[in-house]
C-alpha cells in the first residue's frame, strides 16, 4: 500500500463514503476536478488550437500523449505534495486531508441529485423542464425526448456512473489513498473533454480515452458484481436476469467498460436500455442492452439510483467486514 497501510486506508475510505453521502460536491472550495478541467483546458489550447491547421494524425496522437501524461503526472504529484505536508504538520491532519479529497473524487450524492432533477420534473408532467436537466447529464440532443426516452438517457447515466463516480475511484483510493484516486479522476475528466471520436479529437484525444479504459477495466468488472448482488436483495429487480444479462449484452457496448454496468442494471430492472441517439441531427444506433420485458417507466430512475446506493453500501459492508476480521 501507498501512503498508509490498507487498514487506515479503510476507515478513511468510509469515511470518506459517509462525507459524500452527507455533503456530496463541495462547493467550496473549488472542486479538484475544476482545477484538473482547467488545466486539461490550457494545455489543449497550446497544444491542439482549434484555429491552427490540422497536424498529421500521428503528431496529433503525440501530443494528446504529451496532455495525458503531464495531466496524471500533475494530478498525482500535487495531491501527493498536499499529502505529504499535512502529514508532516500532524498526522491527524493527513488523516483529514487524505479522507476528505477522497472524498471529492466520488460522487454518489452528485449523481443521485442529477438522476433526481430529471426525475422531480418528470413526475410532475414538466416535460421541458426534464429535458432541460436530461441534457445536462448526456450529449444526445434531448429537445424531442419522451418519458420513455428520458428516463432510458438517466438509466444509463447512473449505470455508467456507478463505475467512473464510485467504484474506480474507490478502487484507487485502496491501492494508493486520496493521489491515486485523484489521479483516476483526472483520467477520467480527460476522457470527458477529449476522448471523443470526432473529427477535432479522434487522434489528440486517442490516449486520454484509451487510458480511461485500462483504469475502469477492473472496477468495471466488480461494479457488475456487485450490481447482481444488489438486485439480489432489491425488490423489483432480478439477479439471475442481471447476470445473464452482462453475458449476453455487455460486449456489444462500444466501451469495453460501460456495457457491464449498464446491462446489469437492464438486466435486473427487466428494461431495455441503448437504442438511436441523435447527435447534433445525426442518428446514432447504440447497441440494445438487456430484454424490454416491460415498458420502461420514470420510477426507473428510482431503481437504479438505489441500486447506485446498494454498490455503495456493499462496499461499505465489505470495508467493515474486513476490519473487523483483523482486529478479531
Amino acid at each position: 500500500m501507498l501512503f498508509y497501510s490498507w487498514q487506515e486506508t479503510a476507515v478513511m475510505l468510509i469515511a470518506a463514503i459517509l462525507v459524500d453521502w452527507w455533503i456530496g460536491d463541495p462547493r467550496w472550495p473549488t472542486h479538484p476536478v475544476i482545477w484538473i478541467g482547467r488545466w486539461i483546458g490550457y494545455m489543449e489550447s497550446r497544444l491542439h488550437p482549434p484555429e491552427a491547421a490540422p497536424l498529421p494524425p500521428a503528431s496529433q496522437r503525440l501530443r494528446g500523449v504529451a496532455l495525458t501524461i503531464s495531466t496524471l503526472a500533475l494530478a498525482f504529484l500535487a495531491m501527493g505534495l498536499i499529502l505529504w505536508l499535512s502529514r508532516l504538520i500532524h498526522p491527524w491532519l493527513g488523516y483529514a486531508v487524505n479522507t476528505w479529497f477522497i472524498s471529492t473524487t466520488i460522487a454518489v450524492k452528485g449523481l443521485k441529485d442529477a438522476a433526481m432533477q430529471v426525475y422531480d420534473p418528470l413526475r410532475s408532467g414538466r416535460l421541458e423542464e426534464a429535458r432541460k436537466y436530461t441534457g445536462y447529464i448526456v450529449g444526445r440532443d434531448t429537445s424531442r425526448l419522451d418519458e420513455s426516452e428520458m428516463t432510458r438517457a438517466t438509466v444509463e447515466t447512473v449505470a455508467e456512473n456507478t463505475v467512473d463516480a464510485f467504484v474506480s475511484p474507490i478502487f484507487y483510493a485502496l491501492i494508493g489513498a486520496a493521489p491515486l484516486a485523484m489521479l483516476y479522476r483526472a483520467a477520467n475528466t480527460l476522457d470527458s473533454m477529449v476522448g471523443y471520436k470526432s473529427d477535432r479529437y479522434l487522434h489528440f484525444g486517442w490516449a486520454s480515452a484509451r487510458w480511461d479504459d485500462v483504469m475502469n477495466w477492473i472496477p468495471a468488472r466488480l461494479t457488475g458484481i456487485l450490481l447482481i448482488l444488489t438486485a439480489a436483495i432489491r425488490r423489483g429487480c432480478s439477479a439471475v436476469r442481471a447476470a445473464k444479462a452482462v453475458c449476453s449484452f455487455a460486449s456489444l457496448h462500444p466501451s469495453p467498460n460501460s456495457g457491464i454496468p449498464e446491462s446489469a442494471v437492464a438486466g435486473a430492472l427487466g428494461i431495455e436500455l441503448g437504442g438511436v441517439n441523435v447527435y447534433h441531427g445525426r442518428t446514432s444506433e447504440r447497441a440494445r442492452m438487456g430484454w424490454p420485458l416491460r415498458e420502461r417507466r420514470m420510477d426507473d430512475i428510482l431503481q437504479s439510483v438505489k441500486m447506485l446506493y446498494g454498490v455503495s453500501y456493499f462496499i461499505v459492508g465489505g470495508l467493515l467486514c474486513a476490519l473487523c476480521w483483523t482486529l478479531w
